[in-house]
């Protein structure tokens, strides 16, 4: 289990050091280029040979730089790079490492699959969706020179744990590389990296930002990795805009606070819904009867703030708690400090053929819930007053 008091300190001070004139936070740079005394010393910071602001769209900005040395401290990484979005941080990494093709393993977000199924195989690069415990399938894929695995754990939204050790060890005796999706963990709660993986890619839009004021996204990994990455994040102009990256250094302060409440209270909320009467299942590797719960006590420190339930009654019994709750927002997206409600078939999941969601255990009758900071008793008071429209 990592040191909250080392996670907490990187949290404050990790990436600070680049105001000559000794301000404890790095200043917003808002500066699309940056000028030189000569040409010799251009040249050393366009050759790498020193260190150097140059032209921000390259991601050569202070306030970018900084944000990506904190990223990199959370994560453990050697490195890291700041999106404009999480989207952007996955796409770039698909172009960078995906051309012998992309195995994706169990449940995965919505526009990631709408990416990998409408957009990439257009140009070339293609994918095969597996079950997270086909090693058969995964390995005859390997064998076909697959270049690039990538899963979440925990899934979106069904919160199954991927054993990230396994997968990586498997994978790694071919010529390819491993790529989890953390945004529902943090790096707060685990550390893939640390587990195996090459890269861990985050919507910082999430947890890390953490007040539903800001959108990029975060890749972490080996300096060599990223290198092959960052030419596409150049070049097809996904950077993180300095004004952003500010804000979202500055959210990653609180991090280590937020997700010990987020971890809290989601636990206390689970286990409120899994004795309720109107709720058939509780997804949430928290609960000891969850069937992830054993692997996810070996490879995360905390279990996150998000969670899933079925209500009884199917898509109509979900719809009326969904609408009649009060202090809870129906709203898409997560990781904020308000708690927010969601259908997956109507938000991340929309618009997935019957047979796909059935294959990847979403129905009418689930409700994601990404849970806030707010007092746990109050979260519960408004789910016993929905729940109690819909009980027999």
């Amino acid at each position: 289990m990592t040191d909250s008091r080392q996670q907490m300190t990187l949290a404050v001070h990790a990436g600070n050091g680049h105001d000559t004139l000794g301000s404890p936070f790095t200043p917003l740079y808002d500066t699309t280029t940056f000028r030189f005394d000569n040409t010799a010393s251009l040249l050393s910071v366009i050759n790498g040979e020193k260190p150097g602001a140059f032209y921000t769209r390259y991601g050569m900005n202070p306030t970018i730089k900084s944000l990506e040395q904190r990223l990199a401290a959370l994560d453990e990484a050697e490195a890291a790079l700041a999106f404009s979005s999480g989207m952007a941080a996955i796409s770039s990494l698909f172009l960078a490492h995906g051309g012998g093709g992309i195995i994706c393993l169990g449940e995965i977000y919505g526009g990631t699959a709408e990416l990998l199924q409408n957009q990439l195989t257009g140009i070339g690069v293609n994918s095969l969706f597996l079950p997270a415990d086909d090693h058969s399938a995964l390995e005859q894929a390997l064998r076909q020179g697959a270049s690039l695995v990538f899963f979440e754990t925990p899934a979106n939204p069904t919160l199954q744990v991927i054993d990230i050790q396994a997968v990586a060890g498997k994978v790694h005796q071919y010529p390819a590389k491993v790529a989890v999706d953390n945004t529902f963990a943090s790096p707060v709660n685990q550390k893939p990296l640390q587990l195996g993986a090459d890269f861990s890619v985050q919507s910082a839009t999430k947890f890390l930002g953490g007040h539903s004021d800001l959108t990029a996204g975060v890749l972490t990994g080996s300096a060599d990795e990223l290198t092959k990455v960052n030419g596409w994040r150049k070049n097809l102009g996904q950077m993180i805009a300095p004004e952003i990256a500010h804000k979202l250094k500055r959210s990653l302060i609180t991090l280590p606070l937020r997700i010990e409440r987020h971890n809290f209270n989601t636990l206390q909320i689970a286990r409120f819904l899994q004795a309720h009467p109107s709720v058939e299942t509780v997804f949430y590797p928290g609960l000891e009867t969850d069937p992830g719960h054993p692997l996810a006590c070996r490879q995360m420190q905390g279990f996150g703030g998000m969670l899933s339930f079925n209500v009884k009654g199917g898509t109509v019994a979900a719809t009326t708690v969904i609408d009649n709750l009060n202090l809870i927002a129906l709203a898409p997206s997560l990781g904020g400090a308000e708690t927010l409600a969601t259908q997956p078939v109507t938000t991340s999941h929309h618009g997935m053929a019957p047979e796909q969601l059935q294959q990847a255990g979403i129905s009418g009758a689930m409700i994601r819930l990404s849970v806030g900071l707010e007092s746990v008793d109050d979260l519960i008071n408004d789910l016993q007053q929905a729940l109690q429209l819909i009980a027999d």
